[in-house]
Parts: structure tokens; sequence; C-alpha cells
């Protein structure tokens, strides 16, 4: 409950009693007087100014909620201020490059093939071509004109000696059977150690090794590979020392050994030189053109059994 000062409350009764006083007063001069001749008017008192409430002293005030204390200005809320977000740098514009192939492993590059050139090794005589090509119609003239033909010249019969395998040359005393190399593209191989005698076959591969198997005077008994034999004159040779691969394809390799590098792949029929073979190595040390290795001995033709080759 709230308690009042004194001093408060006769205001209170002051308030309440000072309508029914003017309305008494005013009253008794309208009954009194009726005219101008009375008492002077009175002026309606001013209301006094209430004095400022206080709080009792057990009593507490407290702004409402939300309220801003008093004596201190109240600023409007303002939002808080954002900082505006860095602008970001616009990476520059760059000029389109064009698509680049993708770089692609290269491939490991397989080792050469050496084939053998395609001119027969060699082939007989025009003479003996043109007379193949006559036909059997023409038969019997050819029988009458051979016939009135001389006949070619025999060979020699061998003498006892010839008879038996030499183990030197006649000619040269060099070892005998021995390999060496044809001189030239064009080789002509006779039948007999002369001129006089037919050309059987025409060589046509130079460094082809061939075997000597005998010696007359400026003649060679040789054999090929394919065990076709004649005479040729010694002139058509060389003295170097070639081989001729044969069977099936063969590899090239960069030492001895199956475990080195391949170099090349040669094929049948391939012409090179021997550089080395030792007697004792089942390898030998060989060049075909611009490539150098190392190829087995029972791979070749063109080496005696056992031979040393430096």
């Amino acid at each position: 409950m709230i308690r009042l000062r004194p001093a408060a409350s006769a205001l209170l009764l002051l308030l309440v009693s000072t309508p029914l006083a003017a309305q008494s007063s005013l009253g008794g001069a309208q009954g009194t007087g009726g005219g101008s001749g009375g008492q002077g008017t009175l002026q309606p008192p001013r209301p006094a100014q209430p004095a400022p409430l206080r709080p009792a002293p057990d009593q507490v005030l407290r702004p409402p909620a939300g309220a801003a204390p008093q004596g201190s200005a109240t600023r409007p809320a303002t939002p808080p201020a954002t900082r505006p977000a860095p602008a970001r740098p616009v990476p520059e514009a760059r000029p389109a490059q064009p698509n680049r192939p993708q770089a692609t492993p290269t491939p490991r590059r397989a080792p050469p093939t050496q084939a053998a050139p395609p001119t027969p090794v060699k082939r007989p005589p025009a003479a003996r071509a043109a007379g193949a090509a006559a036909g059997v119609a023409a038969g019997a003239a050819a029988t009458g004109a051979a016939g009135s033909a001389p006949p070619p010249p025999a060979s020699p019969a061998p003498s006892p000696q010839e008879l038996q395998q030499p183990s030197v040359g006649s000619a040269t005393g060099l070892p005998i059977p021995r390999f060496v190399s044809l001189r030239s593209d064009e080789v002509n191989l006779r039948i007999g150690p002369d001129t006089r005698f037919p050309i059987e076959w025409t060589y046509q591969r130079r460094d082809l090794p061939v075997e000597i198997l005998r010696e007359y005077n400026q003649w060679r008994r040789i054999r090929d590979m394919d065990g076709t034999e004649g005479w040729v004159h010694q002139s058509t040779l060389a003295g170097r020392r070639t081989f001729l691969v044969r069977g099936e394809e063969r590899s090239l390799h960069s030492a001895e050994g199956e475990a080195s590098a391949v170099v090349a792949r040669l094929m049948p029929g391939v012409v090179g030189r021997i550089r080395s073979c030792k007697a004792s190595s089942s390898w030998c040390e060989v060049q075909v053109e611009g490539h150098r290795g190392y190829i087995q001995r029972s791979a070749i033709w063109g080496l005696q059994a056992g031979e040393d080759v430096n």
C-alpha cells in the first residue's frame, strides 16, 4: 500500500473542496446581490501545482523494461556496419592455346631385317637357256646340226693323284680345301680348266663364299653351298673371307651369347664378311653392310670345322 506524506494529502483535499466553494460563492452572490452593487467577483483560484511525487523510503521505482535511463540520450539503433567484401582480382583473359597432341611413348624400334638380294646366285649360260627354249619341234634339226658340228672337248681324265684329295694346292702350296670368295658379280663356272670348255653356270653374287677343292695352273676347282662344282679362273677369286647365312632367319647379337641385344636379323642367303672367328669359340664376329655383331658358327657357311680366322 502506497503511503503519502501530509503535504500530498492536503493537496488532494484542496483539489476536492475547491469546486464546492466556488459553487457556493457564486450562488450566494446571485441570491443576495442580484446586481452589480454587491461585492466584487472572486476569481477562481488557480490550481496548485502538484508537488512531485516522491517515492516512499521503502519503495524503489524502476524504469519499465526496455526504457532508456533518465538523463541519457537514446541513440537510434543503427545496424552494424558491414564491411564490403574485398574485390577479387579478375584474371586476365589469355588467348586460347591450340590443343597440343599428347605425347605418345615412342615405340621400341625393332632390329632391322637384312634380306638377301633378289638376284639369283647363279644362272645357266645363255646358250643353254636358248637351246632349252627351242622346244621339242626343233629337236630333230638340232640333232642333225649337232651331228655335223665338232663335239666339245672332253674333260681330262683325272690322274691317280687327283683322285685323292690333296692337302695343299699344286700351284700355290696353300691348304686344300680352303674358302675364298667371288671377286665380281659375274663369274663363269666351266666344266673344265680352260676357256675351251663350256660354261655350266654363271654366278651373280659378289663376295659369295666358295670352297677350293683343286688347283690346275691358273684354274681352281670350286664348290658352292649347294654342292655344285666346276672350274673358274683364279683371277675371279679373292682371299677375302665371307659367309652365307643358311637354314633359317638368324639373329646378329651385340656380344657373344644369346642374352645379348639383337643388332639385326639376317634372312637365309644373306652374305657378310667374317672379321674374326676363334677355333675355340662357337661365336664369330661378322659384319653385314653397316651392322656389326656376333653370330653362331653353326648358322653360317664359309668356315672349316675348327678353323681360326683372324
